[in-house]
């Protein structure tokens, strides 16, 4: 087994828990604002595991991305954080 390739499922696992987990927290608290509170720290771990799971995949590409192919993923990626993070 590729070793990135298990990396990045164990990521993207752990942040489907951790979307569970909160989850299940905004149940209990059955408050909205308690709720609006606990999905502003997810707001933190979506794009975390997205720059992860992206630099362990790159990692392990890096021997066979010629530095073209490179920058242009990193630039995409760039892209995504920017449309994703700015309001």
């Amino acid at each position: 087994m590729d070793k990135a390739a298990f990396s990045m499922a164990m990521l993207r696992i752990l942040s489907g828990s951790i979307e569970l987990t909160a989850a299940i927290v905004m149940l209990r608290l059955n408050d909205v604002q308690k709720a609006l509170a606990v999905n502003s720290m997810l707001a933190l771990v979506g794009p975390l595991v997205l720059i992860s799971t992206t630099a362990i995949g790159l990692v392990g590409l890096s021997d066979k991305l010629s530095p073209v192919k490179f920058v242009w993923i990193m630039a995409g990626v760039g892209c995504l954080l920017i449309g994703i993070l700015r309001k």
